[in-house]
């Protein structure tokens, strides 16, 4: 972290570094097998059984014990009320860069909260699936900033939210496809009254207003009752980027189909030009921009290193 964010961690987070955070799950049964968490990892993700007992189950611990109190308190209200007993679904959101480990880290947290007798029910949605359609990206001039906090359906995304969050039974998302670069009009993602809901993109934190015109006093963060920042150093994240771009011209760019072919033939040399070129001018720039003033608001920060291991935890104070 800059001195500057470390500034922000000091006074509002609780700072615990990987050997005293390891310490909390040391009492956890693993529960994941390693073909699980090979099927949970993402490209280029270096995690390992070690780092999610001593990373990820703490936080599923944590986790638990924030929707169990968030459960009680919900009961207690009702009873306050005299209204009848309703469930409201558990919302985290998990926030990064692009190329950070952010997906992996929601995929490891839905396994493993699953496994926690309260949240029988996790669910998974990822914001791509609220970014406009291309042709619309394109109509408003902005498919060169498709992932800024403006290419998202933004009323959609809150729709959507609001509507798991008041305890709907059936919710559908979009769907997005990494593969055809666009949202797949013929399919979506139904959520069905889940016990927790993970969201992760790129912007989740974001304050109200940071979307452009179509604003509101409302954002998605006002939905949360925790959220994530996955966090390294930008440099780093760079690398990753780079080296994710490299792999997958062995594997999804070979697709006929894939949005992007066209780099599948590249040279290592013209890859890693191409890779850095789309970072700087698009990445980075939505990276310093729109998503890591965000990464403040968040309740939990994981700080990785350059092995791409969780090295620090930053706890918020209240």
């Amino acid at each position: 972290m800059s001195s500057h964010s470390s500034a922000t961690a000091a006074s509002r987070f609780t700072t615990i570094d990987r050997e005293r955070w390891a310490h909390l799950g040391t009492e956890i049964q693993m529960p994941l097998s390693e073909a699980e968490l090979q099927a949970l990892r993402g490209l280029g993700e270096t995690t390992d059984l070690a780092e999610v007992q001593q990373i990820y189950l703490p936080i599923s611990r944590l986790l638990n014990l924030y929707v169990n109190a968030a459960s009680s308190l919900n009961h207690m209200t009702n009873d306050f009320l005299g209204t009848s007993q309703r469930k409201v679904p558990f919302i985290i959101g998990v926030a990064g860069s692009v190329a950070v480990g952010k997906s992996t880290t929601a995929r490891l947290l839905q396994a493993l909260l699953q496994r926690w007798p309260s949240t029988p029910k996790v669910q998974l949605v990822t914001t791509d699936g609220f970014l406009y359609p291309n042709e619309e990206l394109k109509r408003r001039g902005i498919m060169h900033r498709k992932g800024f906090p403006e290419s998202y359906n933004r009323r959609a995304l809150l729709e959507f939210v609001s509507a798991i969050k008041s305890g709907q039974p059936q919710v559908f998302a979009p769907k997005y496809s990494h593969l055809y670069y666009d949202i797949l009009p013929d399919e979506r993602i139904e959520v069905t009254a889940p016990d927790v809901l993970i969201l992760e993109g790129l912007n989740v934190l974001a304050p109200a207003g940071a979307e452009g015109p179509e604003t509101s006093d409302l954002t998605l963060s006002d939905f949360f009752d925790f959220s994530i920042y996955v966090d390294a150093r930008t440099e780093d994240i760079q690398s990753w980027y780079v080296d994710r771009f490299l792999s997958l011209r062995s594997s999804a760019f070979t697709n006929p189909d894939s949005h992007f072919r066209r780099y599948a033939e590249l040279t290592d040399e013209q890859a890693i030009e191409v890779a850095t070129g789309i970072w700087k001018s698009v990445n980075e720039v939505n990276l310093v921009e729109n998503v890591l003033p965000t990464r403040a608001r968040a309740h939990l920060i994981l700080e990785k290193g350059s092995d791409h291991s969780v090295q620090r935890v930053f706890l918020r104070k209240n």
